[in-house]
């Protein structure tokens, strides 16, 4: 009903969104648009790389498809490839209901984050990952996303 207050679908829950690029940001986009509290991380220096995808660019220079993909979210930088960038991450799974990501396969395992590992740290917690080809098959290592280059050579 237009005009009247009510309480979103998923208020109080906490999304820890690690994904980047299009499946894993519209995933949690659309968690964020059902109400829920949603922290994006992103690596140090360039951020997800569709921060820099364009035209069109926002006011600022931004890309206006990270700005659509990821509204309703909060961001912050984390080196997920150092120990106090792992420990930081672990107290924020610690107060997180969900977590998305779209690492390449045993990339979370490598970090000491399989599924095991993030249940002792938050029992309940809902894990989501998203892969190119699963997790099983001879394709599993593979990325699912690869860089098209704008002007690709014709043969």
């Amino acid at each position: 009903m237009i005009g009247s207050e009510r309480n979103s679908l998923l208020e109080g829950v906490r999304v820890l969104d690690l994904s980047r690029v299009l499946a894993g940001p519209y995933c949690t986009m659309m968690l964020g648009d059902l109400g829920a509290d949603i922290i994006k991380i992103e690596a140090p220096g360039l951020g997800d790389d569709t921060r820099h995808w364009g035209p069109p660019f926002a006011q600022g220079g931004e890309s206006a498809y990270f700005l659509c993909v990821n509204r309703n979210k909060r961001s912050m930088t984390l080196n997920l490839k150092s120990e106090q960038g792992l420990q930081i991450l672990k107290d924020l799974i610690r107060q997180s209901d969900i977590l998305v990501e779209n690492f390449r396969v045993d990339t979370m395992e490598k970090w000491g984050l399989g599924y095991e590992a993030l249940q002792s740290l938050r029992p309940g917690l809902i894990y989501c990952t998203i892969t190119g080809y699963g997790y099983t098959g001879p394709y599993r290592h593979l990325p699912g996303y690869d860089f098209i280059p704008a002007t690709p050579s014709i043969h």
